[in-house]
């Protein structure tokens, strides 16, 4: 550390070390040396102009090293988690103009800048016509490094132990079953003990915990990552083909219908919260927002449960946080004044339940196949109904 930290005697020098964390697990006592050798009151760290930059990608690991009673906390002075591209900067740096071909590619393999050039070898679909192609001749091609790289994306976690049970809690959620619950039982174990792999999941941050925005206390799960949900779902059930040369054409044809259904609907309703809260004019929803996220919402009368896909909260200022808004996402679906009654439905029962103040909640209907007259007409004439097609989440109109 002494000669790191003496390479900036004259002039700053970056000094970086990548992969962190496997550095640290050779030798556990390293944060305390890098600790000491930046004592303030030391005489080299105060003669050195060096910039020390720690580096890994495996977040549990690092967003430890500056947490509680850690060796390095209070030594940083910059700590920058560098998140993958949202879709609409994915599709930028991926050269696709047509959105939907962008959110399908964007489902595949996510925002990972890595993705395109070196793992995918600079392949890109030529137009919505390749996509099908592409996804044979690159993703579901053994030859490309994109092929295992799910695989080892586990691999680079230092806590993760035993990598059959993290891939079969990943594989649960993949197939619909994001409740803890819903894992234990499709995993034939109770409810305990999956806790511990979940918990690590999300630390890794290759697991997210939405709450329920109208039950408390009923989180779901999803998959963080594009790539490893279309793993779970399209290659993984069928891994032993995918190694034979010549099989993906096969193996996507058999799987283009599950793939909409477990990776496209799914994505294109997380893209859609994303939208919301981060794109959205505040002024369309009626309020800047607090948080966007999802639930269902119980009817005493009929004694069932509505999925909501966007339920967007604001800021509360008062006793109740306003429900800014509601919204239902539709991939392949066009979209007609039956889904826009159902909001109203939903609205009515959220306002008696009276968790939320709804007096100014929007209806907002997304749909990656357009929408009827109806459907327009209503939204033309009646105030608090909203369209957003897939330019306008890729802010093209």
């Amino acid at each position: 550390m002494d000669a790191l930290l003496a390479l900036g005697s004259e002039r700053p020098v970056p000094v970086v070390i990548d992969e962190f964390p496997y550095l640290a697990r050779a030798n556990p006592e390293l944060p305390s040396v890098i600790q000491e050798a930046l004592r303030p009151l030391r005489d080299q760290r105060a003669a050195s102009r060096s910039r020390l930059l720690l580096c890994g990608s495996a977040l549990s690991f690092m967003g430890r090293l500056l947490s509680g009673n850690a060796p390095l906390r209070g030594r940083a002075g910059l700590e920058l988690l560098v998140r993958p591209l949202d879709h609409r900067l994915a599709a930028e740096f991926w050269d696709i103009t047509d959105p939907r071909l962008a959110l399908k590619v964007n489902a595949t393999v996510g925002g990972t800048p890595a993705y395109r050039r070196e793992f995918a070898r600079g392949d890109t679909p030529s137009g919505p016509d390749d996509f099908d192609d592409w996804v044979i001749r690159t993703v579901l091609n053994p030859e490309t490094p994109l092929f295992r790289e799910a695989r080892y994306l586990l691999a680079e976690e230092p806590d993760l132990r035993d990598t059959a049970l993290y891939l079969s809690v990943l594989a649960a959620v993949a197939d619909g079953n994001a409740t803890r619950g819903g894992m234990a039982g499709y995993l034939e174990r109770k409810a305990t003990d999956i806790a511990h792999p979940i918990n690590v999941l999300e630390d890794a941050g290759l697991l997210h915990r939405d709450a329920d925005a109208f039950r408390e206390n009923r989180p779901t799960y999803r998959i963080a990552e594009p790539l490893i949900a279309f793993y779970h779902t399209i290659m993984r059930p069928v891994w032993d083909q995918l190694e034979r040369p010549g099989s993906a054409a096969r193996v996507w044809q058999a799987s283009r219908r599950r793939f909409t259904s477990k990776v496209l609907g799914p994505h294109f309703e997380q893209v859609c919260r994303d939208w919301a809260l981060h794109h959205a004019d505040p002024d369309l929803l009626g309020g800047l927002p607090a948080r966007v996220g999802h639930g269902v919402v119980h009817d005493p009368r009929a004694r069932t449960g509505h999925e909501i896909d966007v339920a967007v909260i604001g800021i509360a200022d008062g006793t109740k946080p306003p429900l800014l808004a509601i919204g239902e996402a539709k991939w392949n679906d066009t979209i007609g004044i039956a889904h826009i009654e159902r909001l109203q439905h939903i609205r009515d029962l959220i306002t008696q339940a009276g968790r939320y103040d709804t007096t100014h909640t929007r209806l907002i209907c997304f749909s990656g196949a357009g929408f009827n007259d109806k459907a327009v007409a209503a939204a033309n004439t009646r105030p608090g109904i909203v369209l957003i097609d897939l330019p306008t989440l890729y802010g093209q109109t």
